[in-house]
C-alpha cells in the first residue's frame, strides 16, 4: 500500500485525538470526522480539542475537519474508526458512500452490540470489505501518554503485511514504536477483553484488595484471555506479546485507565449509572463484559471464565461486589 494514501480518523475522544496527533507527525493532511459542531469550531479557532487531550495543539492547515461522515469517508483511502463500540452502529448508519474499496482500521475496543461482531467482522459482513483491507490498532498505549510524547508502543494487525507496515509507518515517530502482526481477530478480542479485566482490577482496588491480589488477578486474566481467544480463533500466537499481555497490564494498572477507574468506583459503592455519569469518558469494558459473557454462553461451550463472569454479575446482575469477589478469590490460583 502506497504511503501517498489519504488517512482519516473517525471520532473525537481522547484515543482519536491521540491517533490524529500521531498521523500529523508524518502526513501533510489528515481527515478528521467528529459529530460535534462545537468541537470542530473550537479546533478551528483554538487549535485543540476542547474536551480531550486539550494540551495537544494542532496545525489547523494539516487537518481536514468535518461533521459530515460521508465527506471524510469519500475523501480518504484509509479510514481509522475510533468511535466507542456502543455508538458505532448509529454512526455507520449515516454512511451512504461506497467504502468497499477502502482500507478500514479499527481502533475500537469492543464488539458492535447490534451485530454481535468484532468491528473488522462487521465491516467485512455488512460493507463487503475484504479481510486483506481490514486492520486493527492495539497497544499498550494510553492516549494521555501520547499527548505527553512519552515512549509508547503500537501493534498493527492486518492479513496483508504490506498494508500493516504502511499504516505502522504513518503512526511511527520518535515516541511511537510500532510492530506488525497477522492475528487480526486475536488482537481485536484482546483489545476488548483487557478492558473487562481492568474493570475487575478497579473493583478489587475499590474493595480494598492490595497489590498481592492484583498480581494474582492479572496472572489469571492473561490465562483466561488465552482460553477465550483460542476458542474463538485458533492459531499460533504468543499471548505474552505486547498486544496481549502488555496491553492488559497497562490497562489494568495505569492511573490513566478509564476502565480501572470505572471499576474502582463500582468497588467503592457507586452504582453503574452514577459511575458512568461522573466519568467524562466511555468505559468500553462495561459493554465488553456483556458481549464476552454472551459469546461464552452461546459460542464457547462455557469456557472457564471466572473473572469475566464476576464482572458481568456485578455490572449486569446487580450482585454485591464484595460477595462476588470473595467467591472469585476461591477460583483464582
Amino acid at each position: 500500500m502506497s504511503d501517498t494514501k489519504k488517512y482519516a480518523v473517525f471520532g473525537a475522544g481522547s484515543w482519536a485525538t491521540a491517533i490524529v496527533k500521531m498521523l500529523c507527525e508524518n502526513l501533510d493532511e489528515v481527515g478528521w470526522y467528529m459529530r460535534s459542531v462545537y468541537t470542530k469550531e473550537h479546533l478551528l479557532k483554538e487549535q485543540h480539542n476542547p474536551s480531550y487531550l486539550s494540551s495537544v495543539e494542532f496545525h489547523i492547515e494539516q487537518l481536514k475537519l468535518s461533521n459530515d461522515i460521508n465527506e471524510i469517508a469519500d475523501w480518504a483511502d484509509v479510514l481509522i474508526f475510533v468511535i466507542p463500540s456502543a455508538f458505532m452502529h448509529s454512526e455507520l448508519e449515516k454512511l451512504n458512500v461506497d467504502i468497499s474499496k477502502k482500507v478500514v482500521v479499527s481502533a475500537v475496543k469492543g464488539i458492535i452490540p447490534e451485530s454481535g461482531l468484532l468491528v473488522g467482522e462487521h465491516f467485512h459482513d455488512i460493507y463487503n470489505i475484504p479481510f486483506d483491507n481490514i486492520a486493527v490498532i492495539a497497544g499498550p498505549c494510553h492516549a494521555e501518554e501520547v499527548a505527553l510524547e512519552r515512549l509508547s508502543y503500537l501493534t498493527i494487525s492486518c492479513a496483508d503485511p504490506a498494508k500493516a507496515q504502511a499504516i505502522a509507518n504513518n503512526l511511527s515517530s520518535s515516541y511511537i514504536k510500532t510492530k506488525i502482526s497477522d492475528d487480526i481477530i486475536g488482537v481485536e478480542y484482546a483489545v476488548m477483553l483487557k478492558n473487562i479485566y481492568a474493570i475487575a482490577a478497579g473493583i478489587a482496588h475499590g474493595l480494598g484488595y492490595g497489590d498481592n491480589f492484583q498480581s494474582v488477578l492479572m496472572s489469571n486474566a492473561i490465562r483466561e484471555m488465552k482460553r477465550f481467544i483460542k476458542k474463538m480463533h485458533k492459531m499460533k500466537r504468543n499471548i505474552n506479546n505486547s498486544a496481549y499481555l502488555g496491553d492488559l497490564l497497562v490497562t489494568g494498572y495505569s492511573v490513566f485507565s478509564r476502565n480501572r477507574m470505572f471499576g474502582n468506583m463500582i468497588g467503592k459503592g457507586y452504582t453503574v449509572k452514577s459511575a458512568q455519569m461522573e466519568m467524562n469518558m466511555i468505559a468500553e469494558g462495561y459493554y465488553a463484559a456483556k458481549s464476552a459473557y454472551l459469546l461464552n454462553e452461546k459460542n464457547l461451550k462455557k469456557t472457564k471464565l471466572p473473572i469475566i463472569n464476576a464482572v458481568y454479575a456485578v455490572l449486569y446482575e446487580n450482585k454485591n461486589p464484595k460477595k462476588v469477589f470473595k467467591k472469585l478469590t476461591e477460583k483464582l490460583d
